[in-house]
């Protein structure tokens, strides 16, 4: 158990259903076998999680993560102590839900930047309640990135086999095309190329799509293929990168899901996110219901890792008891991953440094 990485996951605003997939995500006995999970939030609220799951295990309450005991049966919680339940309700957006969200996100970034812990998880927010609370960020993307001073990073979604890395995210599709530089391309695609090596794969195959119809068809539709994406593509290249495009976006995901690519890079929000949350969603209209909800959402380049659920607080589900915690299993298992990737790559660092001491 000693030698499973530390992961801290904060349990989203306490008005969704944050709480609730944490307490259920911990009840399965192969968490604790992947992984020494720690709750970052309040010990009142993961309780009542308890009660809404109808799950029957031990909350442990503790105030440093030495004094967490990391056994099945057992939910240690980082307590926080900010949320009053008597003014807590579920499915409302409140400054409270919103403050909790933001400072359990603050402390597991900080634990994480002391090595205290080896990988953050972040359950659901709500980015009104985030705003409410004046904390003016449009997600925990741009909290990771202010928080570990971070200039370079990308947003990766990944379902199954399909991974895909973002040029931009959480803007207005104008701007979004505005930000679409070689510059940051490039960037990207280094990203991209980096998290498949950590992940294994030896030599990445990286797709990248265009970012107009028909990845703009030799200037007919744009020029951002021709001026931009194709010149960072080139540099890529030159650099030992496996990188391919601009690639038609209709067609482009197809490919990376019939083994054509290891990874795509999207130009922006929703060329990326469609594709994954339609493998990942399943939605029954006579029910009215989501059924599967599953994916992963990881911010490459940051100096920690951060895995995340793939949806929002679900207010319309906070409380009932009927939430799916597939999304946050999903998480902590791809978390769990990449931390022992880590994990081992800095064992082999210290290894090489002990053979080869610096001369002084």
């Amino acid at each position: 158990m000693s030698q499973l990485p530390i992961l801290g996951i904060t349990m989203g605003d306490p008005s969704g259903i944050g709480p609730e997939i944490t307490v259920k995500a911990l009840s399965k006995q192969h968490v604790y076998q992947i992984c020494r999970p720690l709750v970052i939030g309040s010990g009142k609220v993961v309780s009542q999680g308890m009660q809404i799951a109808q799950k029957n295990m031990e909350v442990h309450v503790i105030s440093s993560v030495n004094d967490a005991k990391f056994k099945y049966g057992i939910i240690d919680v980082l307590d926080q102590d900010n949320v009053d339940l008597s003014k807590l309700e579920h499915g409302k957006v409140s400054v409270q839900g919103g403050a909790a969200a933001y400072e359990a996100i603050e402390k597991v970034i900080d634990l994480a930047m002391k090595d205290e812990i080896h990988g953050t998880i972040t359950g659901p927010l709500n980015k009104e309640a985030l705003n409410m609370a004046g904390y003016h960020y449009s997600g925990h993307t741009e909290i990771y990135a202010k928080l570990t001073d971070t200039r370079d990073y990308s947003m990766m979604l990944v379902h199954d086999n399909l991974h895909v890395v973002h040029v931009s995210t959480h803007v207005a599709l104008r701007k979004a095309c505005d930000l679409c530089k070689k510059e940051r391309i490039h960037k990207v695609i280094e990203i991209a190329h980096n998290v498949c090596i950590s992940l294994g794969i030896e030599s990445p195959r990286i797709g990248v799509a265009g970012l107009n119809p028909h990845a703009g068809e030799n200037g007919l539709f744009g020029r951002e293929e021709i001026q931009e994406i194709i010149p960072a593509i080139l540099q890529a290249q030159e650099a030992g990168i496996g990188a391919e495009g601009p690639i038609a976006p209709d067609t482009l995901f197809s490919k990376a899901l019939g083994g054509q690519y290891d990874i795509v890079v999207a130009m922006y929000h929703d060329q990326g996110h469609i594709p994954l949350k339609l493998l990942g969603f399943k939605y029954d209209h006579a029910t009215k219901k989501w059924g599967n909800i599953s994916g992963v959402n990881i911010t490459l380049g940051l100096p920690i890792i951060r895995s995340a659920v793939d949806h929002g607080t679900a207010f319309g589900k906070a409380g009932k008891g009927t939430a799916n915690d597939e999304s946050l299993l999903n998480a902590i298992e791809y978390g769990a991953k990449l931390a022992i990737a880590r994990m081992n790559q800095k064992e082999e660092n210290i290894k090489a440094n002990s053979l080869n001491p610096k001369e002084e």
